[in-house]
């Protein structure tokens, strides 16, 4: 058996290996080193790679399935539909992005268990601010007594919206802020959230896997549309 090792990014920020040789394991592991500036970020995400690391140095992954959210198929448990029909909290887009994501930096606690330390490093963080500035990254916020209580951040281009992470303060605040997220990019004909890597919750929610070759033909098909890099509003007339 031949050793896989990833590859090593050179200067050139545009450029990254095919995501189709990526290593089997650890799963999807394609590459190593670079930076976090914009121009390689958006690079990476036109070819369905993106960052994820605790240390340096920094490792680009496209892992085999991927997890993605048709917004077609987003799915409401009951108990969601009764919370979001007394619609005590407030949405938000583009208003607190710094906010959102030190939140989903912060240790969580998950089934009555405190999480480690993120992978969302103050680098990390400060990267995607930079993004979020320059009008291609974008957070939905869930507000209770204008309070932040939940949120979701992610990069979007073209028709497509790569989700990145999200918290939750208040039981289902991150649920809540998925699902109008789905429902506010449905409206402007996006197709899909890249979830990336499977997990229950997000099966609960209608998520679904694809094969990393079909996935990454529909992130080139989608790079033939435009993006437009502007802050979000929302659209008061989503209906849930």
């Amino acid at each position: 058996m031949s050793l896989q090792i990833p590859f090593y990014l050179t200067a050139d920020e545009d450029y990254f290996p095919n995501p189709n040789l990526a290593l089997s394991e650890p799963n999807g592991l394609l590459a190593i080193g670079g930076d976090l500036s914009p121009k390689r970020l958006l690079a990476a995400y036109r070819q369905g790679i993106f960052p994820w690391y605790d240390n340096e140095p920094i490792l680009w992954w496209s892992p085999h399935p991927r997890t993605v959210l048709f917004l077609n198929d987003i799915h409401l448990s009951a108990s969601l539909k009764k919370t979001i029909r007394r619609h005590d909290f407030e949405i938000k887009l583009d208003e607190n992005f710094p906010q959102v994501i030190k939140e989903c930096a912060t240790p969580q606690i998950r089934q009555g268990k405190m999480q480690e330390e993120t992978w969302i490093t103050p680098k990390m963080q400060q990267a995607y601010i930079q993004l979020h500035q320059l009008g291609y990254a974008h957070s939905l916020e869930v507000y209770a007594q204008d309070t932040l209580i939940g949120g979701i951040y992610g990069i979007a281009l073209g028709k497509l919206f790569f989700g990145e992470s999200m918290f939750s303060k208040k039981p289902s605040a991150s649920k809540i802020a998925l699902v109008y997220l789905a429902r506010q990019l449905q409206s402007w004909g996006y197709e899909f959230i890249d979830c990336q890597l499977w997990s229950p919750h997000l099966g609960s929610m209608g998520a679904i896997t694809l094969p990393r070759p079909l996935f990454l033909e529909k992130v080139m098909q989608n790079n033939q549309y435009e993006t437009t890099a502007e802050k979000w509003k929302l659209d008061p007339g989503i209906i849930i």
